[in-house]
């Protein structure tokens, strides 16, 4: 029997391993957060996590350059083993998308450039992987990968929804869907 493919996630090949560390991120023009992730066996531990921030009044390319920038030191920091990304949704401004897709844009430069995969999800699927809903209040996202990863503390709604992308990775990678 044939196993279907989940149109949400890129499929895993079954010689791949599951990735052991997995740096999340949710990009954005002006606060990008991030999140790495270790796998130890069925488990999810918190490795690190935050926020890129930029002067939102500095030109495009500025911003971009300094997203481009602090994502590249976070991959030569963490060494993660692969990359997971929020997925576009769709945007009742059209010039907001843009400016977001570039932003997602650098990101998926910056994992290519270090030579490792890239999977993305839609908000509504880490949504559904971690709180069980894929309507989930961001702040909702937050306590419960705070609850999953055992943190006391929030590293902010942005570094939180990274991590909530690296978890559905490993999720996902593990169980092979």
């Amino acid at each position: 029997m044939r196993r279907r493919q989940p149109a949400f996630a890129i499929p895993v090949a079954p010689s791949a391993p599951a990735p052991r560390r997995v740096l999340g991120i949710d990009p954005g023009s002006v606060r990008t957060g991030w999140g790495v992730v270790d796998r130890d066996g069925n488990r999810a531990r918190g490795v690190a996590a935050g926020v890129i921030r930029v002067k939102d009044s500095a030109p495009l390319g500025e911003r971009l350059h300094a997203i481009h920038r602090g994502i590249c030191e976070v991959l030569e920091e963490h060494k993660p083993d692969a990359v997971a990304l929020e997925d576009i949704f769709f945007a009742r401004y059209a010039q907001a998308a843009l400016v977001l897709g570039h932003a997602r844009g650098v990101a998926l430069l910056a994992a290519t450039q270090a030579g490792l995969s890239v999977s993305t999800y839609p908000p509504a699927v880490v949504k559904r992987a971690v709180v069980g809903s894929g309507r989930a209040e961001k702040t909702q996202v937050a306590q419960l990968v705070a609850a999953l990863l055992g943190m006391r503390e929030l590293p902010g709604l942005d570094a939180t929804d990274a991590l909530a992308i690296a978890i559905t990775h490993i999720n996902v990678s593990r169980l092979g869907i």
